[in-house]
């Protein structure tokens, strides 16, 4: 009966050691796909595909999303990427003023902090900007490398799953200071059609 009893629990040890293996490196869940079509100094450079994390932060995806259809009459269409830092992140949507000063949700000119379930884990995730707490507005940024001191601070929300390649050429654009010389503008911003929502595993991202 002992015996019995032990080879059950080393089974259930291990099954449970087993899941968490294989869950290990997998993001939450992908709600929605938002897009960015990129200029750099008035010449195409391709399109960001962003996967939104609904379930877990549903608000402030929610105005992310909104902002990118621009169904309230105003968003992100037209508006830049005002602020580069190399090996940090790239920030934009402040499409009232373009310079950082501005921007506002959907909710209001800002809205609180929804959690801080999520973590600046990696480059590629979407989180949103504020100048202090309780601060959201429509400024974002997306990072370029792993900023853990964020944590706490900044609401993650999403996470880049296509294009990549484009936040590269964003980061690498010249800058005086930390703005772009050139202008960094979305040109057109929407939704994409999902079948269902997914699990993203981040070790399966192309970057």
């Amino acid at each position: 009966m002992k015996i019995s009893s032990l080879l059950f629990a080393t089974v259930l040890c291990a099954s449970i050691c087993a899941i968490a293996l294989a869950a290990e490196g997998q993001g939450p869940k992908i709600t929605d796909k938002v897009y960015f079509d990129i200029e750099i100094g008035g010449k195409p450079q391709g399109r960001i595909v962003i996967g939104l994390f609904g379930n877990t932060v549903p608000k402030t995806a929610k105005n992310f999303k909104e902002l990118a259809t621009g169904e309230h009459g105003y968003g992100f269409k037209n508006s830049m990427f005002h602020r580069v830092i190399a090996g940090f992140m790239i920030q934009g949507g402040d499409f009232t003023n373009f310079d950082g000063t501005g921007g506002k949700s959907i909710y209001g000119e800002k809205f609180d902090d929804e959690n801080f379930k999520l973590k600046h884990t990696r480059k590629g995730l979407l989180s949103m900007a504020n100048s202090g707490k309780n601060t959201n507005g429509s400024q974002f940024f997306i990072t370029v490398a792993t900023t853990s001191w964020l944590d706490g601070r900044h609401v993650v929300f999403g996470v880049v799953l296509d294009g990549y390649d484009v936040v590269e050429k964003i980061e690498k654009t010249p800058v005086a200071g930390s703005t772009p010389k050139e202008e960094v503008k979305i040109v057109d911003s929407g939704v994409l059609e999902m079948d269902a929502p997914f699990n993203v595993d981040y070790k399966s991202l192309p970057y």
